[in-house]
């Protein structure tokens, strides 16, 4: 063998090498998220990305991109499904369009308390988990808002006082509750929120404590009443080509992290939905139980949803309702 070949062949086998990498290579991931660094969620997301990077010894490094700094809301889901990003957060309901197995958190009075909502999700999780498997993705975990609530500029004694109101709405549940109570729905993402209302864009909104502290809602509005209508949900997904090529320690610790964070975050929204409510009373909003009139409205609309969701839905939302009423 020549010299000039033998160098060649050299060269040639290293770059295969180089190509394939050591087994302890470091991984990169990027993970866009839709929320504020100081969200419940995205809190907790961190967390999560620091606790994969500590279990995998470094072998796997995710780069958290909060607060729709990298891809925005609507466009994440995509972002993971096409491999443009490895993994990502998203409100699972803003996917309702797509499949209505994806809003089963959205229903009004459906599920109205967080262990109701639990439950929601561990019967409707299988089929939420079979859709992101036929896009090529994975679903780690998921963790529920606090409830939702009305915000608003003036005080309400029924749903009707909202009839004509640019109703901010986060998801096609949210727009249909707004159509059905008579208001014209508007959408707009959490980063834009303060914006909308300060400029007229919106009005009213039905979102949860946390919203309105992350937003410091108190200086674009004056009333919240704490509802209870549904406990919307984020779930984390990650690309399943991404997931295979991880050496399986690597993977065994992702799930492992992600089932961790999945109970340290449903706990992180319980223990801290009073604590928003308490922040906005104390900035000087007006936290106030929901009048009569006003629950009989989001039950009448509720009930209507329910009808609804279930239609579309078809055999599987059927399975999953029948399974939550047990």
């Amino acid at each position: 063998m020549s010299f000039h070949f033998r160098s060649m062949a050299i060269a040639a086998f290293g770059a295969v090498l180089a190509a394939a990498g050591p087994a302890s290579a470091q991984v990169k991931w990027d993970m866009p998220t839709p929320y504020a660094d100081g969200n419940l969620h995205t809190k907790n997301v961190r967390a999560f990305a620091a606790e994969v990077e500590k279990a995998t010894g470094g072998k796997l490094v995710i780069t958290v991109h909060s607060n729709a700094s990298l891809l925005k809301l609507p466009e994440i889901k995509r972002g993971v499904q096409t491999g443009q990003v490895q993994i990502g957060e998203t409100l699972i309901s803003t996917l309702g369009n797509e499949d209505a197995m994806f809003a089963f958190d959205a229903v009004p009075g459906l599920a109205t308390s967080y262990d109701a909502s639990r439950k929601l999700y561990a019967v409707a999780r299988p089929f939420v988990e079979a859709r992101f498997a036929k896009q090529g993705m994975m679903m780690l975990y998921s963790v529920a808002w606090p409830p939702q609530g009305i915000y608003a500029k003036k005080e309400l004694n029924s749903l009707a006082d909202l009839r004509g109101a640019k109703f901010r709405a986060y998801n096609p549940a949210t727009a249909r509750f707004a159509e059905l109570m008579g208001a014209s729905p508007i959408t707009v993402q959490a980063a834009e929120i303060a914006q909308a209302f300060r400029t007229g864009v919106a009005e009213s909104m039905i979102s949860s404590g946390a919203t309105g502290v992350d937003t410091q809602a108190w200086d674009y509005l004056t009333h919240y009443y704490d509802l209870s209508a549904f406990l919307p949900q984020n779930v984390v997904m990650v690309n399943k080509a991404a997931f295979d090529a991880l050496p399986a320690d690597v993977r065994a610790a992702v799930v492992a992290a992600a089932k961790a964070a999945e109970e340290r975050g449903w706990q992180s929204s319980i223990a801290e939905n009073e604590g928003y409510k308490k922040t906005m009373a104390e900035k000087g909003m007006k936290v106030l139980a929901p009048p009569a009139a006003m629950v009989a409205d989001v039950k009448r609309i509720g009930d209507t949803m329910a009808k609804e969701w279930a239609t579309r839905a078809g055999a599987d939302g059927a399975a999953v309702l029948e399974a939550y009423a047990k």
